[in-house]
């Protein structure tokens, strides 16, 4: 994850998935451990002596966190953040396979089990009813970026190309993309998942559903003061890896 704090700019946050079916029936070996008591990544290679190699991160997640843990962690504060008229964005990247649509979506029905995105839109309506002294006005688009391509995933017809244009008043945009005014958790619900149904996926060797495009499903929170975004970014996932 990368996030945009109030305090900092940048928190840098690693979530190690635990082992796949297919892992686990290989009997794969255990080669990187999560520290959270001082937020460090270990690398290792059982079969080798003094080969771990240590990193350090703002937060590290292990096997065992639960999504709950993980949006308190990364999405809890900046969402607060955002409401008091920062901008913010969570960032999901990594290798195909490796959890970021689980963490960023989820299951959103289940509330165990549900991501990132829709659990800011509990919180955000749940912010917003306990501020009585503004008045907000909350619109969500939902794009994903395919081969190069910006296609609207709220829009009639998904796979029409949008153009990304810039003007020296709303600085770099993409014109006529599909904003919704929503007014509940449910309406916010609704448009992530007519969004993500038409998102572009494909198999690989390492996910059956993999997805094959970067998609951003942006919050923007308008007030008689500011509009302030809330960007959640899904990366598309990473499929060559170089060996040395």
């Amino acid at each position: 994850f990368t996030q945009v704090m109030p305090s900092e700019c940048v928190k840098v946050m690693v979530r190690v998935r635990p082992m796949n079916k297919k892992e686990s029936e290989k009997n794969c070996a255990t080669t990187v451990k999560a520290d959270e008591k001082d937020n460090s990544i270990v690398l290792f290679n059982p079969n080798e002596k003094d080969s771990e190699k240590c990193f350090s991160f703002d937060y590290v997640f292990p096997q065992n966190v639960s999504q709950k843990h993980i949006y308190e962690q990364s999405g809890f504060h900046l969402v607060d953040a955002v409401v008091e008229g920062y901008n913010g964005t969570i960032l999901a990247y990594g290798q195909t396979g490796c959890g970021k649509t689980f963490t960023m979506m989820g299951v959103p029905e289940s509330e165990d089990l549900k991501g990132v995105i829709p659990r800011t839109f509990s919180h955000i309506f749940t912010v917003i009813q306990s501020n009585s002294s503004k008045n907000f006005l909350v619109r969500v688009s939902y794009i994903e970026i395919y081969n190069e391509e910006i296609r609207d995933l709220l829009a009639k017809d998904p796979k029409n190309k949008l153009d990304l244009k810039e003007s020296p008043d709303k600085g770099v945009f993409i014109k006529d993309v599909t904003m919704l005014n929503v007014k509940s958790v449910q309406e916010m619900d609704q448009a992530m998942t007519v969004g993500t149904n038409g998102r572009s996926v494909g198999a690989t060797n390492m996910n059956a559903a993999s997805s094959r495009s970067h998609c951003i499903f942006t919050c923007l929170l308008y007030t008689s003061d500011a509009a302030d975004d809330l960007l959640c970014v899904d990366l598309g996932g990473r499929r060559i890896i170089k060996k040395k």
